[in-house]
């Protein structure tokens, strides 16, 4: 990541959520078309090794985008976000789960819900992600799993990509 980019990651377990914070070099618009098209997903949307699949995407209200991280071997590991409100190019909100590749969730997993922000910053694009979880627990769970070291590799991909997108 470059060092003049905002990160933060803030657990409150309490609330049983996370935030984190994160600057990108590049507009609004691209930012938020990183997230929320699957073509752009694919391209950075796991921890290195990993890479990203995408089995279907319905990006709207109702909808939802089921996707798989696969690691070098070909294990897949399978998740799936139904998107509950999406205020373009500002924020959407989501139910995050693992599930498995027919798209049911798994619900011996933590299971999560998902408010992304999207802030004009000028050439810089904030993202802001509150994360929350039913009990401190599954919180606990989700960072002893290295969801921090995971978000840093997969936020720093998104970095490699929008320089990529930007050098068009």
């Amino acid at each position: 990541m470059k060092p003049d980019l905002l990160f933060t990651f803030a657990a409150d377990m309490q609330q049983h959520t996370f935030t984190v914070k994160r600057e990108f070099p590049g507009k609004r618009q691209l930012v938020w078309d990183c997230y929320t098209k699957s073509e752009l997903l694919d391209r950075w949307f796991a921890p290195k090794p990993l890479t990203t699949k995408t089995k279907s995407m319905d990006f709207r209200e109702g909808g939802h985008w089921h996707y798989a991280m696969v690691d070098p071997g070909g294990a897949e590991y399978w998740g799936r976000l139904d998107y509950k409100t999406i205020r373009p190019i500002e924020s959407y909100t989501a139910l995050d789960a693992f599930s498995d590749e027919t798209g049911a969730v798994n619900s011996n997993l933590p299971q999560a819900e998902w408010d992304v922000s999207f802030l004009d910053e000028g050439a810089r694009t904030k993202v802001v992600t509150v994360v929350t979880y039913a009990t401190a627990e599954d919180l606990q769970k989700v960072i002893d799993m290295g969801m921090k070291e995971g978000l840093v590799s997969t936020l720093e991909r998104l970095d490699e990509l929008l320089e990529t997108l930007a050098n068009r």
